[in-house]
């Protein structure tokens, strides 16, 4: 059963998509003026302030991830189309959280990652070899969208001929609700899922009698406590690691691009003058391009610890991404600068015990893509003519680009 959905469009009740795609002027507006703030039309209270998202995310033992309405709105209201009750890590908490994410873990190790570093790599390397001497190229299609999907198929173990399946799935399992349209909305995701479970069994099932070098296979060896997971389980938890591993590291990868272009024209060369300020870019960019992060938890008890007097059920929403603006935090927050001392504070990934298992490999993978290109290209720029509003879509974590088309050079 799935829990009922919060509309969190109407809590920020944007314009336009291009408003929801970069949302400095509210997210400033939030912090200086309703930092902590009741919003009637969906029952919620929200934060924004960087301690104050800190709290909400940690303390578990007042705000719980076990809840009855949320704003995520992640597979399909079946048993093929949910993660399984035991290792379901957005819906439980310590000391039950422990054991999910302990089985999980066993898939993103640091020696998985070491291993996992040269499959990127070529990865990388394959797409941009791809885009051969073309000096006017999408990188939304080319390079942002496929390059996760190739990659989170590597790992799991499976064919990336069928990246396209992929995608097609892991947009509707994501896809976000919309009143006018959720029952349609919900067929989609039921259908996505069985489509999803019926063409991954048979490689889990497959893999049990030959392991190899790849998610699925740690998974059918994860042990912990006596317990280990079964083909049904291994099968409907990919579908959220695949989702969770395709979209976030596509949107960084596009939204970094389109900051590359838009918000700091120069900074491309400087880049390419010094590679070595790449993961200073990336750890920037997760804080100030990557405006999806949000999390809710409800609240366990009456209690007044962030100043307002919250009640046993409400819902709270972290809003992450409006942390990383706080100025109490990051110097001229809502400033671009790659060399900030304390980028990497961000909370885009969470804190406390959700912190987001997949971090170290989108770094990975985004330290690797961006290196590769600049080093391949040696300049980027914007096409004429090119609409923002146009080129957005709506997204399970956000406004997401559709496509970003740019002029290169070798």
């Amino acid at each position: 059963m799935q829990n009922k959905i919060i509309q969190r469009d109407e809590i920020s009740d944007f314009t336009s998509k291009s408003e929801e795609f970069f949302p400095l002027a509210w997210y400033k507006k939030m912090l200086e003026e309703k930092p902590i703030y009741y919003h009637a039309g969906t029952d919620t209270w929200n934060v924004f302030k960087y301690e104050d998202v800190k709290r909400v995310l940690t303390d578990y033992e007042i705000f719980s991830s076990k809840r009855s309405r949320t704003f995520t709105s992640v597979g399909a209201a079946t048993e093929e189309g949910s993660i399984p009750e035991r290792l379901n890590l957005h819906e439980s908490d310590p000391p039950e959280h422990r054991k999910s994410r302990s089985l999980l873990s066993t898939a993103f190790t640091p020696k998985s990652l070491k291993d996992w570093e040269p499959r990127i790599q070529q990865v990388v390397n394959d797409l941009i070899s791809e885009i051969g001497d073309k000096t006017e190229i999408d990188i939304v299609k080319e390079f942002t969208t496929p390059l996760p999907i190739i990659i989170m198929a590597d790992l799991l173990g499976v064919p990336h001929k069928d990246k396209q399946l992929f995608k097609e799935w892991v947009d509707i399992l994501f896809m976000p609700f919309q009143k006018e349209n959720a029952e349609e909305i919900g067929k989609m995701k039921e259908k996505a899922a069985k489509e999803y479970f019926q063409y991954l069994l048979p490689f889990v099932v497959e893999k049990r009698n030959q392991l190899a070098e790849d998610i699925i296979s740690d998974l059918i060896q994860a042990e912990f406590e006596g317990e280990t997971l079964a083909d049904d389980e291994i099968v409907r938890m990919t579908m959220f690691l695949l989702g969770a591993g395709i979209e976030t590291t596509s949107l960084l990868l596009a939204n970094s691009f389109y900051s590359l272009l838009y918000d700091d024209p120069k900074l491309y060369d400087e880049l390419r003058g010094d590679l070595n300020l790449i993961p200073s870019f990336v750890e920037e960019m997760l804080r100030y391009r990557f405006h999806i992060s949000k999390m809710d938890r409800t609240v366990r008890e009456d209690n007044d610890v962030l100043g307002v007097p919250l009640k046993k059920g409400d819902v709270v929403i972290a809003w992450m991404s409006a942390a990383n603006m706080d100025k109490d935090v990051f110097e001229d927050p809502f400033t671009l600068n790659i060399h900030r001392a304390n980028n990497n504070r961000h909370q885009t990934f969470g804190n406390g015990p959700h912190f987001c298992l997949g971090a170290p490999l989108a770094r990975m993978e985004a330290n690797k893509a961006f290196k590769s290109f600049i080093e391949a290209f040696s300049h980027i720029e914007p096409t004429s003519g090119f609409d923002l509003e146009a080129s957005l879509q709506p997204s399970a974590a956000g406004q997401a680009l559709t496509r970003l088309p740019m002029k290169v050079r070798r």
